[in-house]
Order: C-alpha cells, then structure tokens, then sequence
C-alpha cells in the first residue's frame, strides 16, 4: 500500500496518490498532471479512479485532463452535477483499489456535494480520511460557498455539524485525516500549518469537534468572523462542474516569446492586463506603465484571484528569465487561461529597446521615520487584512486592506501623499502598483513593512491584541 500528500505550498493544496497491487487512484488533483503521470510510471501502476471531494473554489482541479490522460474515472459524491461524464457515488459505496477500499462518506456542509474517502487496508481497518474542505486540521470548511436562496450559512453549518458527528468523529482516533487544504487558504479560517495529523489529536484540538458542543454553538462559532470569499471562487466552482480548456492549449497560449516591440503592440491592440511577477524591490525599480505587481514568490495564485475580477481577462506576463512557464502554470490553477504571451527577455530587453519605464518610490524604514518624526500628520496606509490590523498597527495609520481595494481606493485622496505598507513589503507594492495603474501617483511604500517598522522602535504602535479567526 502507497499513500502519498502532493503538497502544494503556494495554494496551501494537498492531493493524494493511492496505490496498490498496481492500481491507483488520485483525489483533488491539481491542473497540471504530469506528477501524477510520472508517479504512475515509476511504479508500473495504472489509474483507476481521480476522486474528487467537491467541486473546488479555490482552484481548478486536473481530473478533465487527467481522466483523459489515463482513462480513469471521474468520481464525485451525492448531489454532485458535473456537466461531463463522471460516476456519482452513493454513501457507503466502495470503490476498489488493488486489495484496498475506499469508502465513500457523503459528509454535506461545505458543499452540499462534498465528500470524503476512508482508505481501509486489505484486513479492513481504517487507515486514513481524505476529508477535502470538510475537516481541516484545526478547523472546518467554511459554510458560505454553496450559498442558494434556500440555503443559508448556517444551513450549511448544520449539515457540517452532523456530517461531523455521524460520520468522521464515530471513526477511531488513530485514523489520520488527509486534508485538502492547510494553512494559508481562504477555506476556513483557523487551518494549521499542519498538512496530516491522527482523528483523535483532533478531537482533542480543534475546537469544531468539541464533544460537548451544541448544534447552536457550532453553528455560531464556525459563521463568525467570516469575511466575503474571493470573487473568483465561484468562478472556479463552475469551470470544475461544466469543464474546461487542456492544459496544454493553455500552457502553448501563454508561453509565446514577444520581442519588446510585439509585447507593446499586443498591449496597445487588446485589452490585456500587464502582469509583472517580479520581486516588489526589482518591480520598483522600474517597470512598463500600466503594469501590476504581484510577485511570483509569494501567494501569486490567490492574489491574482482576489484582485483580477474577470477571469477570462487576457494577460501579458513580465517574468524573471526562465520563470514564464511557472506564471502561466500558477494562473492556471486558479482558472485564468487567457496569457496570450510573455515578454522575451525580461524587463532588461524593454530597457534595452528604450521603451517607457514607470518607477514606484520605496523609502526604508528609517527614512519613514525620518518623514514622520518631522510631520507626525503624515497619511499612512496600512494594507493588511483587518484581522492584523485590529492586532497590532502604527497608531495614526489607516486601514486600507488590499483584499478589498476597490473600497480601500475610496480612502485615498489623489492630491495627497501617502506611505504605504503591508506585513513585509509583497502586498504594498501590489496595492501600489494597482492605484499606480489608474493614475495615483503619491503613493511611497515602506520596504520590509509591519514588521521592519514594528522592529525598529521608532513608531508608536498600538497594544497588540491577541488575532482573531476573521479570513
């Protein structure tokens, strides 16, 4: 028996490859396949099932391309209404998987369609959960991403409080729970930077399997604090449930080399949007006007999702040499397919070429507190989530969170200057970049952020108050 997490940091996803008596299966499979593929290969074995534990908001899943791929089927849970041939599992039905089973679990809440798997060993005793957004380690799904008009959260919530309680908690405490996300997902609220842990720890630990706590309680706990969902995640339910472009027709779209001169063109004949993955400090330094940061090394794909609406936006990539298959690869998991190419040779074949270069100034934190020792009124933005900075924040800074920028843009005033910073200095420049774009340009960004500044002593920060669970 073979049990192995795919974990993928940037989208805090786990998948899963299963195998036994050269058989296998793959639960929440990313877009891109070839890992899958070649784990296969290695061992001779052959995929016989891509589960899947609901339709997925946050990313969009590979079972199309890998189904197609190997001639697996598709499998989802109950109430699940994919647009495309899949087999709908019944509760309690039992797949086999070379001398393995997997037993399907309808466990409702997240999504009414979610599911979960428990693996059982050739003597049947129940090995492993592979609970996707149901159950986390530390926390539970979010109820609020398969909202109708009538079903309400806490609807959803108390479908998750039984799904919990009558069909993962009865199960034995040495059974491992298998999740499909960890921390750093916008799935729930509280998730551990642990990736795997035993049902009992949990028991233990996470405060939503409280045996003691009422359906009410549940219900009250698990909705708090929730803040709305990225606009994408619906659109990424829906490429899941009806379909979607290979990943090779992708990958050919978005990799197309553009002399600087092309790249221009392309620019001025579309509407594409100028994405700029670099470094904040490299993208800084100068850039293409018009242009947006958000760098490749750091949450790229959630990012993209929160701050691009239109998921069928067309984008031209500005990359570090070598990295542009990476960006078109990282958009693709979370649904944006239309890069219609990438600049060859970097931002220096665009100086090279004596094109048009924008700058966003950066100051360090001792020249900021140079400035606000001087002028204690100066405007200061602060661009983290609510959550951090209800926390702890520089006392006259105003909260302007990137994740909602189109209503942080109303707190700026075009004529005035503004120091701008985040945590460590990714999101500023993002924030920078955006209202660069349409036409601020007093915008100064902090360089090495909350931190740097809260580091220094220099600044007076307000008491820290410990976080709360808010996304």
């Amino acid at each position: 028996m073979t049990v192995e997490q795919i974990y993928t940091g940037c989208l805090a996803q786990g998948a899963y490859y299963i195998e036994s008596k050269g058989e296998a299966v793959v639960i929440d499979p990313l877009r891109e396949i070839g890992a899958y593929l070649e784990r296969a290969e290695k061992s001779g074995a052959k995929i016989k099932y891509v589960l899947e534990t609901h339709f997925h908001a946050d990313f969009v899943s590979g079972h199309l391309d890998l189904a197609k791929a190997t001639g697996a089927q598709i499998v989802f849970g109950p109430n699940a209404k994919p647009n495309f041939n899949a087999h709908i599992a019944t509760d309690g039905e039992v797949l086999k998987v070379g001398d393995l089973d997997l037993v399907v679990l309808h466990t409702p809440g997240h999504t009414m369609e979610s599911t979960t798997y428990l693996l059982r060993t050739p003597e049947g005793k129940d090995y492993a959960l592979f609970t996707g957004d149901t159950l986390f380690i530390g926390d539970v799904g979010r109820p609020d991403l398969a909202v109708k008009s009538d079903l309400t959260e806490a609807d959803l919530a108390r479908h998750l409080f039984y799904s919990l309680r009558k069909k993962i908690m009865p199960l034995a405490d040495e059974v491992l729970v298998y999740p499909a996300h960890g921390a750093g997902s916008a799935c729930g609220k509280n998730l551990s930077k642990e990736t795997f842990d035993t049902l009992g720890h949990q028991k233990e630990s996470n405060y939503a399997l409280r045996a003691d706590m009422s359906e009410a309680d549940f219900i009250a706990e698990v909705t708090n604090g929730l803040m709305p969902p990225p606009a994408y995640f619906p659109l990424n339910v829906m490429m899941n449930k009806q379909g979607y472009d290979s990943i090779d027709d992708v990958m050919e779209r978005g990799t197309r080399a553009l002399s600087p001169a092309a790249f221009e063109a392309a620019a001025n004949e579309t509407s594409a949007l100028i994405l700029d993955t670099r470094h904040a400090e490299t993208f800084a330094k100068g850039f293409i006007p018009n242009s947006i940061n958000i760098g490749i090394d750091g949450g790229f794909a959630p990012w993209v999702g929160a701050l691009i609406p239109d998921i069928k936006q067309e984008i031209l990539i500005v990359a570090d040499a070598g990295r542009e298959q990476e960006v078109v690869t990282r958009l693709a998991r979370v649904g944006y397919d239309h890069a219609i190419g990438f600049l060859s040779g970097g931002f220096a074949a665009w100086e090279a070429a004596e094109m048009d270069v924008d700058r966003i100034p950066s100051v360090s934190v001792d020249e900021f507190a140079a400035t606000e020792a001087a002028n204690p009124d100066i405007d200061i933005l602060d661009v983290r989530k609510k959550s951090e900075y209800f926390s702890e924040h520089i006392v006259n800074a105003v909260n302007a969170p990137l994740d909602y920028i189109n209503d942080s843009m109303l707190l700026v005033d075009k004529k005035k200057t503004y120091y701008v910073h985040c945590a460590g200095g990714y999101r500023s420049m993002i924030f920078a970049s955006i209202l660069k774009a349409r036409g601020y340009d007093n915008l100064i960004n902090v360089a090495g952020g909350f931190g740097a500044i809260k580091a220094s002593g220099k600044f007076n920060v307000s008491d820290y108050v410990c976080p709360t669970t808010m996304l």
